[in-house]
């Protein structure tokens, strides 16, 4: 795929339209794009640029590199009908802080799903508590950049009161696009033995570890995948999808839900969906991926 110059923006979004019109959808419905305090973004950005370890030491130039407001106006231009704020700490302390600005964000986007975050550490229960009784409707938890065990006693409590309440957690535990200390199915497997009615969406298909998330799907009604990076020529270079599972991804229809992790991505947005075309799974499982799942999921 070419760069971001290679495509104006206009042409993008009318092909971005195109996609879901042909499919008699209303729009699109993201689970999984990014918008944080600038400060923190920009260094995301730095990290990307800078090639770090927990990106695979890839290349990686941010497509959307625009200013907050504008990002959100290009979703608007996309068709995308919802989205999400995800947002993570990387050490203690952070949490509730970013709880506060992603509150303050779905505030003034009403088209942005209030998104909420945690972190193992002392209080966690209290401040989940507080943002989903502030009307948190999704949150993000990222056991690679965050290092810890998803399974870690400190969590127990907040996982139980997510179950409860509902609330869908998009969750980074695949070991992609590089390993750390706690991805892979294993650490998750042991918070969904505990916590069954736990509506986690595993981000980017579990990438690489593909297979097994798919069988903690099967295994757990409430799993879903999100399609994160996942089939695009990018991640299909290091990380390919194994043919062998698409009727397994295909009879999992009703829970798989688009993710794009715009703004970070090193492509046009149209990409992930031409991506998602391709497979071949046909128009019904196009429209229950593209809209349908997660607008049910978010009563949308």
């Amino acid at each position: 795929m070419g760069a971001m110059s290679d495509m104006p923006v206009r042409e993008e979004a009318a092909g971005i339209r195109r996609f879901w019109e042909a499919l008699s959808l209303p729009g699109l419905v993201d689970v999984h794009t990014h918008f944080m305090p600038e400060r923190v973004l920009r260094k995301v950005w730095e990290y990307f640029d800078k090639l770090g370890p927990l990106t695979g030491g890839m290349e990686w130039p941010i497509a959307y590199r625009h200013e907050e407001a504008e990002r959100a106006a290009l979703l608007r231009e996309f068709g995308v009908r919802a989205f999400t704020s995800m947002l993570y700490p990387h050490k203690p302390g952070m949490a509730r802080w970013l709880n506060g600005w992603a509150a303050d964000f779905a505030g003034r986007t009403p088209d942005c799903l209030h998104t909420a975050t945690l972190y193992p550490e002392p209080g966690v229960e209290a401040y989940v508590r507080e943002a989903v009784e502030a009307g948190a409707r999704v949150l993000k938890a990222h056991v690679q950049v965050g290092a810890y065990d998803p399974a870690d006693e400190l969590l127990d409590p907040a996982w139980g009161l997510l179950a409860d309440a509902g609330v869908p957690v998009v969750i980074h535990c695949g070991s992609g696009p590089a390993p750390g200390r706690h991805t892979g199915p294993e650490p998750i497997a042991r918070v969904l033995a505990r916590h069954p009615r736990l509506r986690l969406v595993v981000a980017h298909m579990g990438m690489p570890e593909y297979e097994e998330f798919l069988g903690l799907a099967e295994r757990y009604g409430q799993v879903r995948l999100d399609t994160t990076m996942a089939f695009t020529d990018f991640s299909e270079g290091f990380m390919p999808f194994p043919r062998r599972a698409l009727p397994r991804l295909a009879a999992l229809g009703d829970r798989v839900v688009l993710g794009s992790d715009f703004p970070n991505i090193p492509y046009p947005y149209v990409h992930q969906l031409h991506a998602l075309e391709r497979l071949g799974l046909g128009e019904e499982w196009l429209r229950a991926v593209c809209h349908d799942n997660a607008a049910e999921l978010f009563d949308l």
